[in-house]
């Protein structure tokens, strides 16, 4: 195995896991609360936040011998804000409902630290393309937590996947009732909480 695929491998990991933006950094929590009420809106939202992720941290990284250390924070607000105006706009005109009800939490990623976050910790030291491995790591690690989450929530708050009902009419019948505390900010809080411990036990770190 090469020395790039195995720094590339190194940078994947970390992102998705080991150093994991939600279960380790503990960024990005307010739209884990807020769009993970459905599986669809958690998806559309974890794909949007990876891409802008990815595509800001590789145009900073690319601009970063250029831009005056004075003004830098303007300059990666600048390019992130591009990109997620960008975003926006392919949603809005290709997904109209589920932007509708991502709401201002789209704009919002301007200023979620997971994309700055990586944009000053990674992009300005590295080369445009390691950023971009970077960025998408950590957009997927984001990912994987907020459709973890979106997941428990819809199946345990709604009874439902996708929106498709999936528990079986017997079960109500037989005094189930949906846990309506998953479809609460609450609710989620817990699960996340839940996640960063499972995670943690399987990495044997205590953090």
């Amino acid at each position: 195995m090469s020395n790039e695929t195995t720094q590339y491998k190194e940078i994947l990991l970390k992102g998705i896991w080991f150093e994991n933006p939600v279960a380790y950094q503990v960024l990005g929590i307010c739209s884990a609360l807020a769009v993970t009420v459905k599986m669809s809106t958690a998806i559309v939202m974890s794909l949007a936040l990876t891409l802008v992720t990815a595509f800001s941290s590789m145009l900073i990284s690319s601009m970063r011998n250029k831009i005056p250390s004075n003004i830098r924070i303007i300059a990666e607000l600048a390019v992130i804000a591009s990109m997620v105006i960008v975003t926006d706009e392919i949603l809005k005109a290709f997904f109209y409902d589920i932007s509708k009800q991502l709401s201002i939490f789209v704009g919002l990623i301007i200023t979620n630290c997971i994309v700055l976050g990586r944009a000053e910790a990674f992009a300005l030291a590295n080369n445009p393309l390691d950023a971009f491995v970077d960025g998408i790591a950590n957009g997927l690690g984001y990912s994987l937590v907020l459709i973890a989450v979106a997941f428990i929530r819809e199946l345990l708050g709604a009874g439902e996947f996708f929106g498709f009902p999936v528990i079986p009419g017997f079960v109500y019948d037989a005094g189930y009732q949906n846990m309506g505390l998953m479809l609460l900010a609450p609710g989620a809080f817990f699960i996340i909480g839940l996640l960063v411990w499972l995670k943690n036990s399987m990495s044997g770190t205590s953090k």
